[in-house]
């Protein structure tokens, strides 16, 4: 969730999406059928156009163009269907919050597993369990990616595009050399030495856009997993009433680096465009998002950029637990309103988009990290960075870190996280803000 969403873990990657307030309109949840036909569809208005409208990200090479390609697919199998982009904004789903609470509603939009949870609660999220579109696309699901289809509570409210992404830090090679510091970095006092050597030379050891607060818990889970490989997932575990060692350790972590000087100290206030933009432009050492920055940074960077494995308390632990993963496969990808007028032809739509979105992710930007089955070879130039996660990571991975379901802890580790990059805000108030929160929850 750029940035997307998971893009986290999302990541994570880190996704943008929008929400109807009430299923007026929409078909009965998850019959798989409609109330009479699609209202553009009735008998004299065979060749009438379709319109349908989709929030979604738009901004980059790795939003843009897999999105147009799944448009022009979509032209050649549904010609009757007429597409209306509405480009979804870097905000933190606050442009989506105020869709829903207008009613102001696409017919598709993304999302991502924390948000379809709450809309699912208020049936504001068409349950596609038993569509036709759904079934089909279960069966063209890559192995390993069932966690990105089928919810927790096994229904399906969205269908994904990639496969499991997951958050990483990178850095420009040639700063790094200029600065005199020495890859790989391991270790949290490596990387606060790495910050201070930055910061001594004039620039901005990381770039975080923490406007948005999923990258900040992103950031934090990444030291997470190396503490506790499974990531999140145990902070949901019934009786969990105070934060475990190994969230608190990794806390304490995060406040030693931003008191290294790791954070800008406009961090809080910097957005997606303004953090990037520093990156590209040199003036900050590290980045920190989703694997899908891999495109942009090395279109702006070239062979300037790479990216590193997330530090640890020690250099055993770094090379006992690289290889877990800082990402979850939690649901998301593109959902359908209930109160859309042609709520059968949007499920077609967002399943076809989806598979057609990995496909050009496969093909054309040479991603393996893709939802859906791809029949077709790749075409496209593969970036360095892409091609160290295809050998270097995926046949190594041991683990992906788990996602975290409850909004309340989620809420929570949003907002304590994004605090741990203030002056003055403690590892001890985070613990003990950590604390009521899993009181409440984990009784």
């Amino acid at each position: 969730m750029s940035n997307k969403l998971f893009r986290t873990l999302g990541v994570a990657t880190v996704l943008s999406l929008a929400f109807s307030l009430t299923a007026c309109g929409g078909n009965n949840a998850g019959n798989g059928g409609s109330t009479s036909e699609d209202s553009n569809t009735t008998a004299g208005n065979t060749d009438k156009k379709i319109q349908i409208k989709i929030y979604a990200q738009h901004f980059d090479e790795d939003t843009s163009k897999p999105f147009d390609y799944a448009v022009e697919e979509l032209k050649k199998e549904m010609p009757r269907v007429e597409i209306v982009l509405d480009e979804a904004v870097q905000d933190g789903y606050q442009k989506l919050k105020t869709y829903a609470a207008t009613g102001n509603m696409p017919d598709i939009y993304e999302t991502d597993w924390p948000t379809l949870q709450t809309f699912a609660k208020s049936k504001n999220v068409e349950l596609l369990d038993e569509y036709q579109a759904t079934k089909d696309f279960k069966a063209n699901l890559n192995t390993g990616n069932e966690s990105r289809l089928i919810a927790p509570d096994g229904h399906v409210y969205a269908f994904p595009y990639t496969g499991i992404e997951f958050q990483m830090l990178f850095y420009n090679k040639d700063i790094f050399k200029e600065v005199g510091i020495e890859m790989p970095i391991k270790t949290i006092d490596q990387l606060a030495e790495a910050a201070k050597k930055l910061s001594t030379a004039g620039y901005t050891p990381l770039s975080i856009f923490a406007k948005e607060k999923w990258i900040t818990t992103s950031f934090y889970s990444g030291l997470v997993t190396r503490e506790e490989t499974k990531g999140f997932g145990p902070l949901e575990t019934k009786g969990t009433t105070t934060l475990p060692s190994p969230y608190v350790t990794a806390a304490e972590q995060m406040k030693k680096l931003e008191e290294a000087g790791l954070f800008d100290v406009n961090a809080t206030n910097t957005n997606y465009d303004q953090a990037s933009s520093l990156f590209y432009q040199g003036k900050a050492g590290m980045f920190v998002n989703g694997q899908w920055e891999i495109y942009s940074s090395a279109e702006k960077l070239g062979d300037k950029v790479d990216w590193m494995y997330w530090p640890a308390k020690d250099e055993a632990t770094y090379e006992n637990n690289k290889m877990y993963i800082n990402g979850a496969g939690g649901p998301g990808g593109f959902a359908v309103s209930p109160s859309s007028k042609n709520v059968e032809t949007a499920v077609k739509v967002a399943s076809f988009i989806a598979q057609k979105y990995s496909e050009y992710k496969y093909t054309q930007l040479g991603s393996p990290i893709v939802a859906t089955k791809v029949d077709k070879e790749m075409t496209g130039e593969v970036p360095a960075m892409m091609k160290r996660i295809a050998e270097e990571v995926l046949p190594n991975v041991k683990g992906y870190a788990n996602a975290v379901s409850s909004v309340q802890i989620k809420n929570a580790l949003d907002d304590n996280t994004q605090n741990m990059l203030i002056e003055g805000f403690s590892a001890k108030q985070f613990t003990d803000n950590m604390n009521r929160v899993l009181n409440k929850e984990n009784k």
